[in-house]
């Protein structure tokens, strides 16, 4: 069962998403909060697995309330989903930044709400590509041209390393199967690999350490 915790300043949004996701068989709603304090307290008290998190919430926003929940602890707290209403939201690189796992725009078919928050929880992020090209953007917009690569991505292999490359372009399991020539379970153990090795919780959090680091550049 997947717990999940709804945190948005709208009654009826919070309403509405809560009795969609209730009337799944492998999902539970544990609770919800109108603003990011009130879900960082709701999270450390009921311990949901994902957080449907709004990001322009009062006292707190939602932003502030995922880098508190999992900024700081990149292999424990829950999943944070972002909910947006617009795919190119200005806080899609901050948010990744803080910790989320992904991005669901507000007005997004049902289906796709219960299928974000079942991928999510399973430790795959969900970045739409409209929101992969804004990382690529923010990044082609900073001028790094020597940034040095940080020892950490020594420890991959030079498999290991494409690998990664591929994930910060935005390719799924299948097209780095495809591109690589490999099953498309080899993919996910050398992803496996690559997030424990660097100490990452997901998809998300390797894209954006591809860019920062240098091994990917916006463009390529």
């Amino acid at each position: 069962m997947i717990k999940v915790l709804i945190a948005d300043d709208q009654a009826m949004v919070r309403q509405g998403f809560g009795a969609l996701l209730a009337a799944q068989p492998d999902l539970l709603v544990v609770g919800d909060a109108a603003n990011g304090a009130d879900a960082v307290t709701e999270v450390r008290r009921l311990a949901p697995d994902v957080v449907l998190m709004d990001v322009r919430m009062p006292v707190m926003d939602g932003l502030e309330a995922t880098r508190r929940l999992v900024g700081g602890n990149p292999a424990g707290g829950p999943k944070v989903l972002i909910l947006t209403t617009f795919d190119l939201d200005d806080y899609v690189y901050e948010a990744l930044r803080a910790g989320a796992s992904g991005f669901l725009l507000k007005d997004a078919p049902a289906a796709d709400l219960v299928n974000a928050v079942r991928v999510v929880a399973s430790g795959e992020a969900l970045l739409a590509p409209s929101v992969t090209r804004r990382l690529i953007a923010e990044f082609a917009a900073r001028p790094h041209p020597n940034r040095p690569r940080p020892v950490v991505l020594n420890a991959l292999t030079p498999r290991e390393t494409d690998v990664l490359r591929l994930i910060a372009r935005g390719r799924s399991n299948q097209e780095i199967a495809a591109d690589l020539v490999v099953a498309e379970q080899t993919v996910k153990t050398h992803i496996g690999r690559i997030l424990g090795k660097l100490g990452l919780r997901d998809r998300a959090q390797a894209v954006v350490l591809a860019y920062e680091t240098g091994l990917v550049a916006a463009g390529e």
